[in-house]
């Protein structure tokens, strides 16, 4: 059995280099958000202000269309994002990457909003009414629809196969796995125990559907944010004389590399690039189509304002929580210690708060971080069970679901890093082959809505939902 498992690691590190290689999935990543932003002049930059009013003040449009609000399908892409990739994720990214991995982690971040912009606006546009009533999109639907043919249907059942797979990965095992670990190392609680209640907790909510993960994520996720926003305020400002520094190397060591120093063993400029993007895109899933999947469940009269709403996403979970982590590991000196992963990020919470707080704060955002996740994910894989083989599969995709999140828990998932990173490099090419063909029609249409007089107040849809 070990020279399986042995055998199985080796090849999903060959893979995972593949994918992630510098001849593969990181350039294509950053010039599919790089054309997006060309494409759309800019409009992250030029409407941030616009999107993040309709996010989180105007919330909803009265009447349209769809099973859930802008707001609370914001707060399912959200309960998706903001996970273990925030906390475990940003620490295993500067462990092998060294602190210029995080700038990495914002160019993706900062092109990755016009990416995620692309894949809310087709979600929306190419959706559909399932057989129960519930809206249904994503790269599935507008891949086969809005590419067509034999290369559009192929493109579109590959994706609704990765992302069913990775949902079990990325958005299951990985999230389980790693609450039982913390809560075994801060509380004592065996794994077993962890097991059954994550699993009772995810069927009682995604059993109800995306309106019960809606109303649910909705109150959830802000207050998981901000509580852990605030642990981290704490520690930067008690290692503030420490934060001008932090930056500075940041920007340097994404250029030049990270020397060994304590207990880092170095980088070069590959390596935090590497890191950097592939720990960014499995933060903000900006290309993996995920967001397309949460934005088609709105009710909107209009792809171009959910799309608005859904690219704050990408700034919220990388520009935001992702840096608070970032800085707190740097600014407290935690990279250089030699732990990985969450542990890292304990450390540095640990050194900059009183007695234990550092520890229970960093073990709570892990459990809420990787619950939210959990319905997020489940989520955006029954939408592709619903593709691939109608609504009847999905009933059996989410009891199945909810069962393996015990068996993360439970289990030793040595491999499960390296599979969810090549699960979510699966995910991503047919998605992003697709964005590039589409680009034009994207940018088109969205001039075309923003050119009538007063369009921030204009409800009709350009070209028709289909």
């Amino acid at each position: 059995m070990g020279a399986v498992i042995e055998n199985v690691e080796a090849w999903l590190d060959t893979a995972s280099g593949v994918v992630w290689g510098p001849f593969l999935l990181i350039p294509l990543l950053l010039l599919t958000g790089l054309w997006l932003t060309i494409m759309l002049r800019g409009l992250q930059f030029r409407q941030f202000g616009y999107a993040m009013w309709l996010a989180l003040i105007k919330r909803k449009e009265e009447g349209a269309e769809g099973d859930i609000s802008h707001y609370q399908a914001l707060t399912t892409a959200l309960a998706a994002t903001i996970g273990v990739g925030n906390i475990a994720g940003v620490a295993t990214a500067i462990f092998f990457g060294g602190p210029g991995a995080v700038l990495w982690m914002w160019v993706t971040g900062l092109v990755g909003m016009a990416t995620k912009y692309g894949e809310a606006f087709l979600g929306v546009k190419y959706r559909r009414v399932d057989s129960k009533g519930e809206q249904s999109g994503g790269p599935m639907f507008y891949l086969s629809k809005g590419i067509g043919g034999p290369l559009g249907k192929t493109l579109g059942v590959a994706f609704a196969v990765f992302a069913a797979i990775a949902a079990f990965g990325i958005g299951n095992m990985v999230q389980a796995n790693t609450v039982a670990d913390s809560v075994s190392d801060q509380f004592g609680v065996p794994a077993a125990v962890t097991g059954l209640v994550l699993m009772v907790g995810v069927g009682a909510v995604i059993l109800g559907g995306i309106k019960a993960i809606g109303r649910f994520t909705s109150a959830f996720v802000p207050f998981m944010a901000i509580a852990y926003i605030l642990g981290a305020l704490w520690v930067l400002i008690v290692n503030i004389d420490q934060l001008p520094g932090a930056v500075a190397l940041i920007f340097t060591d994404a250029f030049t590399g990270t020397a060994a120093t304590g207990g880092f063993l170095g980088a070069g400029v590959a390596a935090a690039i590497q890191f950097g993007v592939a720990r960014g895109i499995f933060s903000n899933e900006s290309g993996l189509g995920t967001g397309g999947i949460a934005a088609a469940a709105a009710q909107t009269s209009s792809p171009v304002r959910q799309a608005l709403v859904s690219m704050t996403q990408t700034f919220i979970d990388t520009l935001v929580v992702v840096s608070f982590t970032a800085l707190t590991i740097i600014t407290t000196g935690a990279w250089t210690s030699g732990e990985r992963g969450a542990t890292m990020t304990i450390e540095a919470f640990s050194t900059g708060l009183p007695g234990e707080w550092g520890g229970l704060i960093v073990a709570t955002a892990v459990i809420f971080f990787a619950f939210s996740t959990l319905l997020g994910w489940s989520y955006f894989g029954e939408r592709c069970m619903d593709f691939l083989f109608g609504r009847g599969a999905v009933t059996p995709y989410r009891i199945l679901f909810v069962l393996v999140v015990f068996v993360g828990a439970t289990q030793e998932l040595t491999v499960v890093w390296t599979f969810a990173d090549v699960m979510n490099g699966l995910m991503a090419l047919p998605n992003l082959v697709g964005l590039l063909l589409m680009s034009g029609l994207i940018a088109r249409e969205t001039r075309e809505y923003m050119r009538q007089p007063g369009w921030k107040d204009i409800p009709a849809p350009v070209g028709g939902q289909r």
